[in-house]
């Protein structure tokens, strides 16, 4: 009798051709998507091309997505898109160039992954696309390099499985952003090392799939080799309206067993902050309300989407003075959304400036960059010393709502001020 499995592993045994997997075992998996950016891509490509000599075995399962460089700041970073280019046309592998967007927003908005698929990529954020049932997990470069490019597969450990079940409504203000960054703080850096994630409960049950999408993309701050969502209707509903195939699809099975569940209720969860220097530094807004800030930004793989500008759009009437806004969306699509939703012009008006869909000041490749005596709250997803600029800069990570409410009054605000 085949043993009672969870999502992640059903797909990891189906992608070994084994009937079965354990956690603990070791599997060679085949890999239906391995993504990478332009900053990735160009190493990876370098190491591949030193140790191989053939082209890469199955180039229709790769993509790149320029989306670190939106437009070269310098001849070094001009010479790198240039580079991966003429990479990506020798190996016949898909590319997005300048101005597409996120790379993990254009992947799954261009149907680059179905459900019960194996998704490698080199940036530590690639597990966010658990969220649609997908064993997605971030590997080393030369990980690809030796196995994903050559054979199309690549090795794991499987990993144990925790449940996170998650229960009751957060208060008005609280948004699902602010769960993922308490579930951060709750769980802890470390916390979940080389765990499966699994996000349930009726909290997750009741989110729309772009909220969903912020809580597996939690996974690398805690240590966790993937997260997922348990495809549902709300699942079925997003991928048939785009015309993705659900063929690989799965599902738990009823006997499927836990290392531990965890239980959060999040009825009471104020609005949460992450604080400089690490993602893992999270507190209640309170403790830095009024923190003063010159710069905000909706983007980056935490923000961007067309949600975090309708929440934004709601607090912000004018910007403050002294407060740069940055607006980048996530994608073309979006773009196009938040244009035929008015709130493009909506926020020009308010103060907020316009960039091309990219992941932003992730890292300050074409902007972002702060002198030691700023500080900026955005919806990215790290705030580590040096990555913006200075090391002494600050980064606060938080929802679109309290990113909005503090671009109004140059300093953190708590959006129950304007919500309640």
């Amino acid at each position: 009798m085949t043993r009672e499995m969870n999502v992640v592993e059903k797909i990891l045994a189906r992608a070994s051709d084994r009937d079965e997997v354990e956690p603990g075992e070791i599997v060679v998996a085949d890999v239906d998507r391995a993504i990478f950016h332009d900053l990735s891509g160009y190493i990876t490509g370098n190491v591949y091309e030193e140790a191989f000599e053939e082209p890469i075995q199955y180039p229709d399962r790769v993509t790149m997505v320029f989306d670190h460089t939106f437009s070269p700041p310098n001849e070094e970073q001009a010479n790198i898109l240039e580079s991966n280019r003429e990479f990506a046309d020798r190996h016949d592998i898909g590319l997005f160039d300048c101005g597409n967007g996120n790379i993990h927003h254009v992947i799954l908005q261009n149907n680059l992954v179905e459900p019960g698929s194996v998704v490698v990529g080199s940036d530590s954020h690639t597990p966010v696309h658990g969220v649609l049932g997908s064993f997605a997990t971030g590997v080393g470069n030369n990980a690809h390099a030796g196995m994903v490019f050559p054979d199309g597969q690549c090795w794991f450990k499987v990993p144990r499985t925790v449940k996170i079940e998650i229960t009751g409504s957060p208060p008005p203000g609280t948004t699902a952003r602010d769960i993922a960054l308490y579930l951060v703080g709750e769980i802890g850096e470390g916390g979940a090392n080389y765990d499966a994630l699994e996000f349930s409960g009726e909290y997750v049950d009741g989110l729309e799939f772009w909220d969903r999408w912020l809580l597996p993309l939690i996974t690398i701050d805690v240590g966790a080799k993937c997260g997922y969502i348990e495809p549902d209707d709300e699942t079925e509903t997003f991928l048939e309206d785009r015309g993705v195939s659900t063929d690989r699809m799965v599902k738990n099975d009823p006997g499927a067993e836990y290392a531990e569940v965890w239980e959060f209720d999040v009825s009471d969860v104020p609005p949460q902050v992450a604080c400089p220097p690490t993602v893992g530094n999270v507190v209640p807004i309170d403790e830095v309300a009024g923190t003063s800030v010159q710069w905000a930004e909706l983007g980056g793989h935490g923000g961007g989407r067309l949600e975090d500008f309708e929440l934004a759009d709601g607090v912000l009437e004018e910007r403050a003075e002294d407060v740069r806004f940055n607006l980048v969306p996530s994608s073309r699509e979006t773009f196009s959304q938040a244009l035929d939703a008015g709130l493009v012009d909506e926020l020009h008006e308010a103060g907020g400036t316009w960039f091309p869909p990219s992941t932003g000041s992730n890292q300050a490749i074409n902007m972002g960059a702060m002198t030691q005596n700023e500080a900026m709250i955005s919806t990215h997803a790290r705030n580590f010393p040096g990555r913006n600029g200075h090391p002494e800069a600050k980064m606060y990570l938080a929802s679109a709502l309290t990113v909005g409410a503090s671009a109004a009054n140059g300093e953190i605000t708590d959006p129950r001020e304007y919500v309640q």
